[in-house]
């Protein structure tokens, strides 16, 4: 009797599936009848045929197959309007937002001349009740926020990503090819995988129009997409679509969903700023003004701009100097260490001399220590450091730590060389933040690596502490919540960079589990929302550099080179920051330390070079402008290295605020300059022409590294070894004092940057620090 069961029960589910299948026919049958009637009644067909022409309007007669969004539409898409697109799920323009009665729905348009609704019958299947967000289809101005929803409901009923590809290259047979005359580098669209081109026009009733064509079909079948959607809309529409409406649009295959993504959205700019730039020309408004810029490529390097000319300028050093420095260096064993923000004519100088002395080394803050280290074991007698105070106190204590103590250590001025940020830590303010942070155990200081070595002694002594740099400190931070259980982390001194941190961290929260490991396997969402309330950074200070980038020069990024890579450095304030990670998340930029920058900017030109294929690529430098001397040597010596007869332009791009330019075509002479004349200056006139910084805060490059120049490093050199100490007033500083508690200031300071080496060379907070923090409770 089990068995006879069993046998019933298969057949009768056997004969229901077999009914069901009927009726799914029958219903696809129903569906199938509609799609193949024309998309038009004749009322709306006579209003295309006067708009587009009979010729054009009969070639929109074919259909594509059934279900598909191109339905009623063939070549040319580029310049179809308000196409009738119905989707089995989710109704597009032309659909209703409620049935009136069976069978029957209302087409609503708004004529390109007039402005006014038009409505016509439609036949069609009836509807569900639109889900709740689709904008109102009944409204023209929504048309394409519509048709990109009918989109997305269309790919998200094809399951297997092979299906979703094979229609994508099923809508690019739908792209007119662009013609040669269009296929320029003006048109090209930056951070596409392959080659793609974007014209745009405005038409006489006020709609643009869009053509595209690329030399990847899966690339033209996006395109096609793309301009399915916004071909015919008005500028408002163009401009009111989001990057991220796009996100539904998953369409990719294995490996490379990342890149093809970068494709939706990179158009999608491209057409906003173009359509940005033709409305401002009708209306009579200036483009916005470029920012000074340099173009590199195999010729050789191009100035934009009197700031950018400033720049260039000692780009090709003068030999003499190359040759007189490589002479007293090589001959009583000097090393240099360098910050990447040396002024222009001390880096150009540098750069060349490293091809004939090997121990000269430019480099972020956290590497000059170890290179110092590397020279003195290379036999370097002496090291002198071009960069602020605090490097070359860290230089001296690394080298002591390592058992060079008689390695001399000198620093590029008699006076003392300051920093913004070192000199916000060491304000009263921030040691009444660590006493707060104190009061609250576990906790741990995350203090960034540009501080004084006192700042750090002390610091550690109050909390335990240690350094990061803005390459590595998310992961410090995501790092110590995950070690240590309710852990508090008190991160300083930059403002800017806390507050970047933070925001960081709340993006992470909306983001999913598997999205979350890959940037640290050890959280989830929950661990990333139970951690946010216990990070808290110092409020009171600011790079004066990185002040620079600020409204301004954000919205003119936005106005003219939205479309190009962005470079940010992790200490900029809050609005560039969500603009670079933007960009970030397309493909387009980077956010992080001057190494990330320059390796970001490397890696492009190097897949440019692999394409083969001319190419102009453009990078807003968001940092400070002394990063140009080694960006542009990188750069030369890849195209220098360069195979193929494909002709790559790199532009960078310094985003300048206007008032933080030096001005000095209408100065007074200097010996009829008052006090009175000094307080009606926007700016104060930098080291170098067309350099300053701003009355307001930001500067276009940084005033302090600029007091390291090429005069006193040859004067140093020149003068070593200090017999009659002539250069005593250069000497980097020792510590010898204590702290509070009579530990030594030196070995003390050393410690936090100590435990971040053993963090990045593990992975895991070193086992003394934990016992220390968890001392504490």
């Amino acid at each position: 009797m089990k068995y006879v069961g069993t046998v019933i029960l298969r057949i009768l589910t056997a004969v229901f599936c077999l009914l069901f299948s009927v009726v799914l026919l029958c219903k696809e049958h129903q569906w199938s009848s509609v799609h193949r009637k024309a998309p038009y009644t004749s009322s709306v067909a006579e209003e295309k045929k006067a708009e587009f022409g009979e010729e054009e309007s009969m070639e929109r007669a074919a259909l594509a197959p059934r279900g598909s969004c191109f339905a009623g539409i063939q070549k040319p898409i580029s310049r179809t309007v308000g196409s009738n697109c119905l989707s089995p799920k989710i109704p597009q323009i032309g659909v209703p937002s409620k049935v009136s009665k069976r069978g029957s729905c209302r087409l609503v348009e708004k004529s390109a001349t007039t402005r006014q609704r038009k409505t016509s019958d439609l036949s069609c299947l009836a509807l569900a009740e639109l889900p709740l967000g689709l904008p109102d289809c009944l409204d023209a101005d929504n048309s394409s926020l519509c048709k990109l929803q009918a989109l997305v409901s269309e790919f998200e009923s094809l399951v297997e990503p092979l299906d979703r590809v094979k229609r994508l290259l099923h809508y690019a047979s739908f792209l007119a090819s662009m013609s040669d005359l269009d296929r320029v580098s003006s048109n090209r669209v930056m951070g596409c995988t392959a080659q793609v081109w974007l014209s745009a026009r405005m038409d006489a009733g006020g709609r643009m129009r869009f053509s595209a064509d690329s030399d990847s079909e899966i690339t033209r079948g996006f395109c096609a997409c793309l301009v399915h959607i916004l071909d015919g809309a008005f500028p408002e529409e163009v401009l009111r679509m989001k990057t991220e409406n796009l996100g539904s649009l998953n369409i990719g295959l294995p490996g490379s969903t990342n890149s093809r993504a970068n494709t939706w959205h990179n158009v999608l700019i491209s057409m906003q700023k173009k359509t940005k730039a033709i409305l401002m020309a009708r209306e009579g408004k200036p483009l916005t003004e470029p920012f000074p810029s340099l173009v590199v490529n195999a010729d050789g390097i191009h100035a934009k701009g009197s700031y950018a000319e400033a720049q260039a300028k000692f780009l090709s050093p003068d030999e003499s100097k190359v040759n007189e420095l490589v002479s007293v260096l090589s001959a009583k064993k000097i090393g240099i260490v360098a910050h990447f923000y040396m002024d222009p004519e001390v880096q150009g100088v540098l750069t060349a001399a490293q091809k004939q002395w090997p121990h000269i080394h430019i480099s972020d803050s956290l590497v000059m220590a170890d290179s110092a280290v590397k020279m003195a074991k290379s036999g370097c007698e002496f090291i002198t450091v071009l960069g602020v105070d605090f490097m070359s106190e860290n230089v001296r204590a690394i080298l002591d730590q390592a058992g060079f103590e008689k390695v001399g250590v000198y620093r590029m001025s008699d006076e003392r060389i300051g920093c913004s940020l070192a000199d916000a830590a060491a304000d009263p303010a921030y040691m009444h933040f660590l006493e707060e942070a104190s009061t609250l155990p576990p906790s741990l200081h995350v203090v960034y690596i540009n501080t004084a070595l006192q700042t750090k002694a002390h610091s550690h002594e109050i909390v335990p502490t240690i350094t990061c740099t803005s390459s590595n400190v998310v992961q410090t931070i995501l790092q110590a919540f995950s070690q240590i259980p309710d852990l508090n982390v008190w991160y300083g001194p930059d403002t800017y960079m806390g507050a970047n941190i933070v925001e960081l961290l709340h993006q992470m929260a909306s983001m999913t589990d598997e999205e979350i490991a890959q940037i640290h396997p050890k959280h989830d969402k929950n661990s990333v929302h139970a951690l946010l309330h216990r990070l808290h950074y110092y409020k009171e200070g600011a790079c004066i550099v990185h002040d620079l980038f600020g409204t301004e020069v954000v919205e003119r990024i936005k106005e003219g080179y939205c479309d190009a890579f962005l470079t940010a450095h992790f200490e900029v304030p809050g609005e560039m920051f969500s603009l670079a990670m933007e960009a970030k998340r397309r493909g387009m930029g980077v956010v992080g330390s001057t190494k990330n920058i320059l390796d970001f900017i490397t890696e492009r030109v190097k897949e440019a070079l692999h394409r083969n294929v001319d190419d102009h690529l453009q990078f807003v430098l968001g940092t400070e402008s002394g990063m140009v001397t080694s960006i542009v040597a990188a750069v030369r010596k890849l195209l220098a290295s360069q195979k193929s007869s494909a002709n790559i332009n790199v532009e960078i791009v310094f985003p300048v605020s206007s008032d933080s330019v030096s001005r000095t075509e209408s100065l007074p002479s200097s010996n009829g300059l008052s006090a009175g004349d000094l307080t009606s200056l926007s700016v104060v006139p930098g080291v170098a022409a067309g350099e300053g910084c701003s009355l307001h805060g930001g500067c276009a490059s940084c005033p302090y590294m600029k007091m390291n120049s090429l005069t006193s490093l040859l004067r140093v050199c020149h003068l070593l070894p200090d017999k009659e100490s002539i250069l005593s007033p250069y000497v980097a500083s020792r510590f010898d004092g204590h702290t509070p508690t009579g530990k030594s200031v030196a070995d003390l300071g050393c410690e936090p940057i100590l435990h971040m080496r053993h963090f990045q060379a593990n992975g895991q907070l070193p086992e003394t620090l934990v016992n220390h923090i968890l001392s504490r409770r």
